[in-house]
């Protein structure tokens, strides 16, 4: 059971803090990263690679600090967002290199099997620099397991893939999870996460926002309050009759939008009451639409939840 912690670990570069304080265990099974893009979700990960150290505070593998540990490098494979790669080599060259560089008793067996894992023999003998973004991605990969890691870190993995790409690497995640090894993708894309995590870690502003499985995470995006416009045959009377009901908590009238601005705090009672109020004054709705539905807004509600 290989484990991954982070204990009270923030990085800064200069003035800039880019993770901050973050504790949390990544066991395993498959764990997604979820948070808005520019949250420190990149640096986390190179943290938990050993490719940056933590300013304060400490990431260990298995109770060993990884930072400058190179015995740990044999069990994590990392599938970075950023391509430094080398475009002169064909994709089979370029894996073989990682083999060659993690000295296994078979780098060419190895490299065939982890191209073959990603489906990509069929290219292994194309330049890295005539392939897509896809191909460049599920190299990356094939690069990251050839020496068969018991640990996996992808940053944002499946940018740049076609559904039936994304649809192979999200199996082989599930596989690799299955089978006890302990595997984190980072993602800002929610419907991403919930397809394939078992386990959901949420980062925003460099804060550890919330942890849980992906239903308590969505019943804590759920439940925050919600803001909605709302337009109407007669916002005035409306307003009047949704700030006597529980489910809002406050009504502004927007006279440059011609439209109500609801916050409401209980979503499964106003979006049963907002309807039934209207036909009982006689109010006719024209316009409901939510103005804070961005992730960025969902998020930071979690961080101050």
């Amino acid at each position: 059971m290989t484990t991954i912690r982070i204990d009270h670990a923030s990085r800064w570069f200069g003035n800039v803090v880019a993770v901050n304080d973050v504790t949390v265990e990544i066991a395993p099974g498959v764990t997604g990263l979820l948070g808005p893009n520019g949250a420190g979700k990149s640096t986390l990960i190179h943290m938990m690679g050993g490719f940056l150290a933590p300013s304060v505070g400490t990431v260990t593998l298995d109770g060993a600090a990884i930072w400058r540990n190179e015995s740990v490098y044999r069990q994590i494979g990392l599938v970075p967002e950023r391509e430094g790669m080398y475009d002169f080599l064909t994709g089979e060259e370029f894996v073989l290199a990682n083999a060659e560089l993690h000295g296994l008793d078979d780098p060419g067996a190895a490299t065939r099997r982890a191209l073959g894992t990603v489906e990509m023999e069929y290219a292994a003998d194309r330049r890295i620099s005539t392939y897509s973004k896809g191909m460049r991605q599920r190299v990356k990969m094939a690069s990251a397991l050839v020496h068969d890691p018991s640990v996996l870190l992808l940053d944002e993995p499946f940018n740049g893939m076609d559904p039936r790409q994304r649809m192979h690497l999200m199996e082989l995640l599930r596989q690799m999870g299955a089978q006890g090894r302990t595997v984190l993708f980072s993602s800002h894309i929610l419907e991403e996460v919930e397809q394939l995590a078992s386990h959901i870690e949420v980062i925003v502003a460099g804060r550890h926002a919330a942890s849980g499985d992906f239903r308590k995470i969505r019943r804590l995006m759920t439940d925050r309050p919600h803001r909605y416009l709302v337009r109407s045959s007669d916002d005035r009377a409306l307003a009047a009759a949704l700030i006597a009901d529980p489910s809002t908590a406050g009504i502004q009238l927007d006279a440059d939008e011609h439209a109500l601005r609801v916050q409401a705090v209980d979503f499964g009672r106003f979006t049963t009451e907002l309807p039934r109020i209207a036909r009982s004054h006689g109010i006719r709705l024209l316009t409901v639409s939510p103005s804070d539905e961005s992730l960025e807004s969902v998020f930071s509600y979690l961080v101050t939840a």
